[in-house]
Formats: C-alpha cells, sequence, structure tokens
C-alpha cells in the first residue's frame, strides 16, 4: 500500500470529511489537550503541525508534527479503523522520523501518560514516547 505522507497546511472539503472519519473512532484520551477532533483538527491546521498519509486521493491517517531545534515530537496519531493492522501508522512514523533526521533533529513520540496503546506503539517501532503535560 504506497501511503503518501504530506503537510497538511489547508483542507480540502474531502480531506475534512477524511479526517473526521479518521478521528470519530479515537478514544477520548488521545484529544488531550483539545476539547476534540475538532479543536484538535483546527488548531493542527492553523499552526502548519498536521501531518496525514493519503492513499487513492483519500487521508487514511494524520497526527500531529510539532517541530523544534532539536527534538520533533509526534503526537495524536490515528488511522481509520477500517485501514488500521496495514502500516499506516508506521509509514507516518517513519516518514516523521526522516523529515526530522533531515532537519537534524530527533523524532519522539508525545501522548498522555499511563496509555498502553501509546507505549506499545513506541515499544513495537523502537521510538522513545514522552508523556504529554496536561
Amino acid at each position: 500500500m504506497p501511503v503518501i505522507v504530506q503537510s497538511l497546511d489547508q483542507a480540502t472539503d474531502q480531506d475534512q470529511q477524511d479526517l473526521q472519519k479518521i478521528y470519530r473512532d479515537a478514544p477520548d484520551w488521545l484529544f488531550a489537550p483539545f476539547t476534540g477532533d475538532a479543536q484538535l483538527l483546527e488548531t493542527s491546521l492553523q499552526e502548519g503541525t498536521l501531518i496525514a498519509g493519503r492513499f487513492n486521493d483519500r487521508l487514511l491517517g494524520a497526527a500531529r508534527l510539532q517541530r523544534q531545534a532539536q527534538v520533533w515530537h509526534l503526537s495524536h496519531l490515528c488511522v481509520r479503523k477500517i485501514t488500521r493492522r496495514r502500516g499506516v501508522a508506521e509509514r507516518l512514523v517513519r516518514e516523521a522520523q526522516a523529515m526530522a533526521a533531515q532537519s537534524g533533529a530527533t523524532l519522539r513520540l508525545l501522548a498522555p501518560a499511563g496509555h498502553l496503546e501509546a507505549q506499545a506503539l513506541a515499544a513495537k517501532l523502537n521510538m522513545p514516547l514522552d508523556a504529554l503535560s496536561e
């Protein structure tokens, strides 16, 4: 599955629909510190921190990528429920890791403390996981 990872500064109507479908089934804890998917998406698009995986012109997964000088944080990673377990999340993480490396930074995952899903992903991908301050 050739998933193309790209930064999203603007979202078409179709992209907006796809993003809503991606985050529709996300657990509530994933949105912290935001109040929900609408605030997460609006803020991330405004700040230019949203990346997404696209296949056949449809978005399958998305995440927030915050870039600092030395460390980049990838958070709020979610894949559309019907597309999960096909490598989309790993592709997003690996592409973000490559983008960070090209800028001389390291990539770390960021999630609220104590969530096994985030810990499992970090362990599977051998990535450092930082706790999101609430």
